[in-house]
């Protein structure tokens, strides 16, 4: 142990941040690797910003979270002590890293992308709708001027689905039957 003290403080001092990143954000990666394998993913606390642009990247993706800030951090540290004995210039390295980690952000983004796609269960099928007797949610025009929307119930999840109807309009709280399919998101209701 007091080599490795002695080694680490006998480096400069741009060799001792890529590797206390490297070995600190290695670490951390392992034991949230670790808690997302035992479902205990708790880690991905994201910060949440007031107003309209929160960074969020859609499905559930936002860009400044925990778990992106360890994925920088390896990238960066484990990208400036490989480049090391390549780049000469202190400050060309350092930019190199920041390019690594930024590189382990955006891979990071794309596999939690392609893994967001496994989760869709396909349980819900609108098809079941039909013949079934749903709750209007939404105010429903007359002859199909407009959409509404309406809740149903099925296999234990309660969607709600824009619908129309043919003939007179349907108040919200009123009970109706499915009819028919329009299109994946909407049916027809009487």
């Amino acid at each position: 142990m007091q080599e490795i003290l002695e080694m680490f403080q006998s480096m400069s001092t741009q060799m001792q941040v890529f590797w206390g990143c490297a070995v600190i954000g290695t670490v951390i990666f392992m034991i949230q690797m670790a808690l997302t394998l035992i479902g205990m993913d708790s880690t991905d606390v994201e910060v949440d910003f007031d107003g309209p642009n929160t960074m969020d990247l859609g499905g559930g993706i936002s860009l400044f979270s925990i778990k992106n800030f360890i994925n920088f951090i390896v990238g960066f540290g484990w990208g400036g002590v490989c480049l090391s004995e390549v780049v000469q210039s202190k400050w060309i390295l350092s930019i190199l890293a920041f390019l690594v980690g930024v590189a382990f952000v955006f891979m990071f983004f794309l596999i939690k992308k392609q893994t967001r796609k496994l989760e869709h269960n396909g349980a819900f099928n609108i098809e079941d709708c039909v013949g079934k007797t749903v709750d209007v949610y939404l105010r429903i025009p007359a002859s199909k001027s407009g959409k509404g929307k309406v809740q149903v119930s099925i296999n234990g999840s309660i969607q709600e689905l824009e619908a129309m109807t043919e003939g007179e309009g349907i108040a919200s709280g009123k009970k109706v039957n499915v009819l028919a399919v329009i299109d994946r998101a909407t049916v027809l209701v009487e």
